[in-house]
């Protein structure tokens, strides 16, 4: 199978698909492949349920209304989604790339704009927990509603952990947070607002052993200096964080730092007719948010479409004013 585009965008997360809105926006055919199976990258696998702050003109956002939202967006311009399948290979060919994917297609594109985020995730494992996974042992938790009269144990000392807790104590029969450090990475305000739910915090502690039969009944869990103790536990969330690299991406000569791409203002790579925007793209003062991808996702594709057609102009004006 062959798909010809001008842009292909690689992943599909809030900046790849704002990107695919903006390309439309320039008229220009795009594809959008991830490797995950539905658009939204991190934020549909892993916080679909947690309020996002920090995108500009909603004091709060559901992380699955947003992605809902941006895929209407893009939606009116019909890019095609190459879901579920991997950009592997990237070959130049006469002036343009053919980009090969896990299942076999080919996708000829005359530029690539990479919006893999922090590309292939792995979650961080609880030592305890081998055996335990889907069984009662979660390290996301894609629908609140499922844990509603459940005890819950969360396992993390970072923005995620207390996320979860925060999220789940309304509708938990009960909620523990175990970190095996006195000090956590989370925010501070968040921090704050789970001590003032009351949400019993356990530290210098580890969570060693999961019972029961077919799933979690309870665990154990060893304060340093201490005994075990036993706690009930419907639910184990073992939010510690997650390893990443950018798998094959890492071979198409691009300039990497700290598994990220280096891009100049445009966001060109060391690529010609590669660019990056989003977590994935690096370069000096560089903020990882939502709201920074946004942007970096409309300079890229502005450069983009001048770079395909030299007539073209770098500001098209306003969208506002279309139609």
């Amino acid at each position: 199978m062959s798909t010809d585009v001008d842009l292909l965008i690689v992943g599909a997360g809030p900046t790849g698909l704002f990107a695919a809105y903006y390309a439309g926006f320039r008229d220009l055919k795009t594809a959008v492949v991830d490797s995950l199976p539905e658009p939204g990258g991190q934020v549909t696998a892993m916080y679909p349920e947690k309020l996002i702050f920090d995108v500009a003109g909603f004091p709060a956002v559901r992380g699955r209304d947003l992605v809902n939202a941006l895929v209407e967006q893009a939606g009116q311009w019909k890019p095609t989604y190459l879901l579920g399948r991997k950009a592997d290979t990237l070959t130049p060919v006469d002036g343009r790339f053919e980009v090969g994917l896990g299942d076999g297609t080919v996708v000829n594109a005359g530029a690539v704009l990479i919006t893999a985020g922090i590309g292939e995730f792995t979650p961080r494992p609880l030592p305890a927990g081998d055996g335990w996974l889907g069984r009662g042992m979660v390290h996301f938790v894609p629908e609140l509603e499922v844990y509603r009269d459940k005890h819950v144990v969360v396992v993390g000392g970072g923005d995620s952990a207390f996320d979860w807790a925060l999220a789940l104590h309304p509708i938990a029969a009960s909620v523990k947070l175990v970190h095996r450090r006195a000090k956590f990475r989370a925010h501070p305000p968040t921090v704050r607002q789970v001590e003032a739910l009351g949400v019993p915090i356990i530290t210098d502690a580890e969570v060693t052993v999961l019972r029961g039969e077919p799933t979690v009944r309870e665990v154990e869990i060893l304060v340093k200096g201490g005994e075990p103790t036993v706690h009930p536990a419907d639910v184990v969330v073992a939010a510690l964080g997650f390893t990443a690299d950018l798998g094959p991406l890492e071979s198409w000569g691009l300039k990497l730092n700290h598994r990220a791409i280096e891009v100049d203002s445009t966001g060109k790579t060391a690529v010609d007719m590669i660019y990056a925007a989003g977590d994935v793209a690096q370069y000096p003062g560089k903020v990882k948010l939502i709201a920074t991808g946004f942007g970096e996702a409309a300079t890229a594709v502005n450069n983009i479409a001048v770079a395909l057609n030299p007539e073209a102009h770098l500001f098209p004006g306003h969208s506002s004013n279309e139609g």
